[in-house]
């Protein structure tokens, strides 16, 4: 037997099947040879199955790794500048609320969140 035969081809539905003929032959070589032979016949039905499987499976990958972007590369900077912003932010917090009130501590975080802004903003341009 061939691979073709093995993983028949479905043009409308463009994934590999095994024809219903197929299962129909080994029902009728079960029943014609008998129970001698019935596990060669199972094994071999099973053998089939399978590997009409494998091929949807692989067409599968094939397809979902086509179509998903790449992926993107980090170079690290988002992780730096999020640790360097809450370590700036909370002596700045406390320091501007003792020195200029709430005023002070809001000044502070709009300053800390349009630099985190700015820079995600920048990434998003680059892609």
């Amino acid at each position: 037997m061939t691979d073709r035969h093995l993983m028949p081809y479905n043009h409308a539905m463009s994934e590999p099947r095994l024809p219903r003929d197929d299962a129909e032959a080994a029902l009728h070589a079960r029943k014609e040879l008998g129970g001698d032979f019935e596990p060669a016949v199972v094994d071999s039905f099973v053998e089939r199955i399978d590997a009409a499987i494998e091929a949807r499976v692989a067409q599968e990958v094939k397809r979902a790794t086509a179509s998903a972007p790449a992926p993107r590369k980090d170079d690290g900077h988002a992780l730096a500048l999020a640790i360097v912003s809450l370590g700036v932010a909370i002596p700045l917090s406390g320091l501007a609320a003792h020195e200029a009130g709430p005023r002070g501590l809001l000044l502070a975080w709009i300053g800390i969140v349009l630099v985190n802004l700015t820079f995600a903003l920048g990434r998003l341009r680059r892609g």
